[in-house]
């Protein structure tokens, strides 16, 4: 059995805080500061899902099988572009967001500088009067220290949806 360091008091509160900030910039679209809490060499990757039986070991997800996003903080910056391009049709008029996030667990990591942090979301997403969905799932992030500061080195987004309930993922996690 792997012994797992509890953090203290302090750190959470840090984390819980970077987390819940994090939210507000996606939900307000400010996307060139979400970028920011990236590092350089940051990754996001959301798999797809599939429905396996519990005999089948080879998982519901796997790097090898297709994802909605396996991108690095270049390619993120391209999605940010897109998404506020005047010629975005499909954010006219713009997607209202609200992110949730709970169940906020933290690990310290054999990297000296980074931490395990594990948590759940629900993303609402809005457009115009009638369309709207709501996306669940689990998030594991390893933060690391930059200068002082938590930046995101890695994201892994894992829905709970094996078929999506919405017509586009047009949304960050």
């Amino acid at each position: 059995m792997t012994t797992v360091e509890t953090p203290g008091a302090e750190l959470y509160f840090e984390v819980r805080t970077f987390l819940a900030r994090e939210a507000r910039l996606l939900d307000e679209e400010r996307y060139p500061e979400w970028l920011a809490l990236f590092t350089e060499d940051g990754t996001y990757w959301v798999p797809g899902i599939e429905n396996r039986g519990r005999h089948d070991r080879s998982g519901t997800y796997a790097a090898e099988r297709m994802a909605y996003f396996d991108d690095t903080v270049a390619d993120l910056r391209h999605r940010v572009d897109r998404f506020t391009a005047p010629t975005a049709w499909a954010e006219d008029p713009a997607t209202r967001h609200l992110h949730v996030i709970s169940n906020i667990e933290i690990e310290t990591c054999a990297v000296p500088g980074e931490l395990t942090v594990r948590s759940v979301f629900v993303n609402y997403r809005g457009q115009g009067s009638a369309d709207s969905a709501v996306l669940y799932g689990r998030r594991v992030d390893r933060l690391r220290r930059v200068d002082g500061e938590l930046r995101i080195a890695a994201r892994k987004v894992v829905l709970s949806h094996a078929t999506l309930p919405a017509k586009n993922i047009n949304t960050f996690f």
